[in-house]
């Protein structure tokens, strides 16, 4: 199924900017897009997304977790709560699986079905929808908002398009102030911008988290997904004429054409699409679907309720724009047989990546351990000769607790036989803190004089028991025997 190609508009003018010496013009002018509203089950359906990603959004930083904030990405003390699990920068590898998750859902979800993500929970969907909702409360719909913009400036155009101004700004500001609430307690950040005395960084975040949803939201819209947004460029190869689309159905639909209610299409040589041009107006974007598969359709399904409900008044079965595949319309499929072709090695390869993936994540986040350690040898003095004949070396262990509650740990070392701790081998580290041990390790002169110049490998193994049971690490470093 190929994608539509782009048209360009010859500027009927002399010598205009923008045109070549061809005189065919290198752009077109944006035009304003009036999206009409609808209803349906899918509009429906898009809605509860709606509620449901905003829940989410607005709702998590509020949610307490043993005394402290659930999801905090504490940037000032380098931990990141997620729930339970406390994680430190030496975590950022977890980050790069979540996008790798991330990317292989995308592949997958568009194999099957084509851009769920942005017809259903994109953020620039999803706000988009919040702000036109306004805009709908406040100017009225398509036809209302088009008279409004056409008028001259009066009380009553500056009363409403204030109002919608003020709306879009309140939604943006408090957008802004819950997306720094991942990063900044919530709860003192709300404190703090209530007595002006927040920080210029946090003024700074919130100021261009808010401005940034105001303006795509509110202006660039649709500009965003057909010019920005690089999925679109990449879907062609990620479906395929099994995947399932938003598609007019052209051999049912044309010609096109008006006729009474109920009548017969076929007697009048017609198809049964009406020329009603709804499934345009109601399109967020401003495609025609009719035209084929484009790059600009973000997959929002408005086209199919209001295409069903004009097939409903003229008593014609619906589907005449439905989710379909390519083979469908090609081959005429029916619903069970375009599911049942969804089984193919595409899907089946991107489906067992992704379980792959989540399965191994879930398996290391299970089984980590609740500390790490790392092993810092003194480099101002390899080693010493202490006592009559003896060798010691000294080393730094850094223990980073990530426990919300305090742990006691001990120190060990294995790998050279008589090798032994002259220092305090044990540590107390506060909740998810970090604490260094200075440990002492020393050779007798016995065993120091079979190794003399060697570079010997030792093992530290640490100690603890947290959670009601024990965990240990070991972490590998050298002995140096003085020469």
């Amino acid at each position: 199924m190929a994608l539509a190609a782009n048209k360009v508009i010859p500027i009927q003018a002399a010598n205009p900017v923008g045109e070549d010496s061809s005189g065919v013009s290198l752009y077109e002018k944006t035009v304003k897009i009036y999206p009409r509203s609808v209803s349906g089950q899918f509009a429906r359906l898009r809605w509860v997304m709606v509620w449901v990603t905003q829940l989410v959004f607005y709702g998590l930083p509020w949610l307490q977790w043993n005394g402290r904030q659930a999801m905090l990405f504490d940037l000032v003390e380098r931990r990141f709560y997620v729930f339970g699990l406390v994680l430190h920068p030496q975590d950022f590898i977890y980050l790069a699986v979540l996008l790798i998750v991330a990317a292989l859902a995308l592949f997958f979800f568009t194999a099957v079905a084509g851009r769920l993500w942005c017809g259903y929970a994109c953020p620039q969907s999803v706000y988009t929808e919040i702000f036109l909702w306004v805009e709908r409360h406040t100017e009225g719909d398509r036809q209302a908002r088009m008279r409004l913009d056409a008028a001259p400036w009066s009380i009553q155009k500056i009363t409403r398009k204030g109002s919608k101004q003020l709306a879009w700004i309140v939604i943006a500001l408090i957008t802004g102030l819950t997306f720094v609430g991942y990063f900044s307690s919530i709860r003192g950040l709300l404190s703090d911008l209530l007595s002006l005395t927040l920080s210029s960084w946090e003024w700074f975040w919130i100021l261009f988290y808010g401005l940034a949803t105001y303006g795509n939201a509110g202006f660039m819209r649709e500009q965003i997904c057909k010019h920005m947004c690089p999925y679109a460029r990449f879907q062609s190869a990620l479906i395929d004429m099994d995947s399932m689309v938003i598609a007019y159905d052209e051999r049912r639909g044309e010609s096109r054409g008006s006729r009474p209610r109920g009548a017969d299409s076929a007697a009048l040589g017609l198809g049964d699409g009406i020329d009603c041009t709804l499934c345009v107006q109601v399109c967020p974007t401003g495609i025609d679907i009719r035209k084929g598969l484009q790059n600009e359709c973000i997959a929002c399904p408005a086209c199919i309720d209001v295409c069903d409900q004009v097939m409903l008044k003229m008593d014609y079965p619906k589907g005449l724009i439905r989710y379909t595949s390519g083979n469908g319309l090609v081959q005429g499929l029916n619903a069970r047989q375009i599911i049942r072709r969804v089984n193919r090695p595409r899907v089946w390869i991107y489906g067992a990546l992704l379980l792959l993936v989540c399965g191994a994540f879930a398996y290391n986040l299970t089984t980590r351990s609740s500390f790490s350690v790392d092993v810092i040898k003194d480099r101002g003095a390899l080693a010493r000769e202490v006592g009559q004949g003896e060798i010691e070396n000294v080393y730094r262990l850094q223990i980073m607790n990530g426990l919300e509650q305090a742990q006691h740990y001990t120190v060990s070392v294995n790998g050279l036989p008589g090798l032994r701790i002259s220092s305090d081998p044990q540590l107390e580290v506060q909740a998810v803190g970090i604490a260094s041990l200075p440990i002492r390790l020393t050779l007798p002169p016995e065993l120091a004089a079979k190794s003399r110049g060697q570079t010997l490998p030792i093992v530290f193994e640490v100690q603890t028991s947290a959670n009601d049971r024990a965990e240990s690490r070991q972490e590998k470093s050298t002995f140096y025997v003085l020469p």
